[in-house]
């Protein structure tokens, strides 16, 4: 046996049993006359992908080489959580990522910054975690930039593999957090299929809705200041129908509520939109410089009417009250 062929089985080996470590990749089996390019443009819409698809499963194939039907390889995808209370980057990172100082990786992945804390109820991605066989001429920039598509990321890997110097050697298994990986329709099929959209949380159904009602919020907003109050309840109630939002994101969304349907007169729903504020931030002050007098007054009524028990019926008189004997 070839020590190219020797290489190879062993290359199949590792990734099958790095894989099982891979919370969100699923597997696909080799059809006839399929290459690893056409499996990476089906699955992610580019056939750029295959050079993860290489790395993922340590082959050793060429752009265009035909592989071996029945081969089993794991294909890379996102991974997806959904924030519960008490939980922060470190604390995700640690048990999703392997470490806790990788927080900043996890939260920048997420639009977000690590000294911002996730809220609850938010749904994040998980990136996956590539394992990199160093090549003979790699080094941190040109890593970074064939699978992260920037040189200057590669402060990240070093981060990231808690590396002690620049210096690379051939052979090495570095780590690299991969987060853009989009699937196909077609590729979400197959994904779906091999159970993995199960295992991920819904494959970011969560995440989607919270990230459409975050660029809608600033148009709530400017209905809310514009005085377009009709409008802003129109909006609010659509975006609380998108679901799964975050707690910080229904809390916004019915205090816009609050102000709209306090400007409407309509006391009641001003008190329900209040009571839902607060419930879904506790800590929300009731603050009467920030506040119109309108809005403390009608939280005030709300928390009476959530708080306060209902009055005893008077006790009816004996019938014959009041009757001479």
């Amino acid at each position: 046996m070839s020590s190219r062929r020797t290489w190879f089985s062993v290359g199949v080996l590792a990734a099958t049993t790095l894989a099982a470590s891979a919370a969100a990749a699923f597997p696909h089996v080799v059809r006839e006359g399929e290459t690893l390019a056409q499996i990476a443009e089906r699955t992610y819409g580019r056939v750029q992908m295959e050079q993860v698809l290489v790395a993922a499963n340590a082959l050793d194939a060429g752009a265009g080489v035909p592989i071996m039907p029945g081969l089993r390889l794991e294909v890379p995808a996102l991974g997806h959580h959904r924030v519960t209370a008490g939980e922060t980057w470190a604390s995700l990172a640690e048990r999703l990522l392997g470490a806790a100082d990788r927080s900043d990786v996890l939260a920048l992945s997420n639009d977000t910054y690590p000294w911002i804390e996730p809220t609850d109820g938010l749904e994040i991605i998980v990136p996956y975690n590539l394992r990199y066989v160093v090549g003979q001429n790699d080094n941190l920039l040109t890593i970074a930039y064939r699978f992260l598509g920037k040189r200057d990321k590669a402060w990240m890997l070093h981060k990231y593999n808690h590396l002690k110097k620049d210096t690379l050697r051939r052979g090495m298994v570095i780590l690299v957090p991969l987060t853009d990986l989009p699937l196909t329709a077609e590729g979400k099929a197959e994904a779906a299929s091999a159970g993995a959209l199960v295992r991920s949380e819904g494959a970011g159904r969560a995440r989607e809705a919270q990230r459409r009602v975050d660029a809608e919020l600033p148009q709530l907003a400017g209905d809310v200041r514009s005085g377009r109050y009709i409008d802003a309840v129109a909006r609010a109630n659509r975006l609380l129908g998108y679901g799964d939002l975050a707690r910080m994101q229904v809390a916004t969304v019915h205090r816009h509520l609050l102000e709209a349907y306090v400007a409407l007169d309509a006391t009641g729903l001003a008190e329900t939109a209040c009571a839902a504020w607060r419930e879904a931030d506790p800590t929300a002050p009731l603050d009467p410089i920030e506040l119109s007098p309108k809005i403390v007054r009608a939280c005030t009524s709300s928390t009476d009417l959530h708080l306060r028990a209902p009055a005893p019926e008077p006790t009816p008189p004996p019938v014959d009250a009041g009757v001479a004997r």
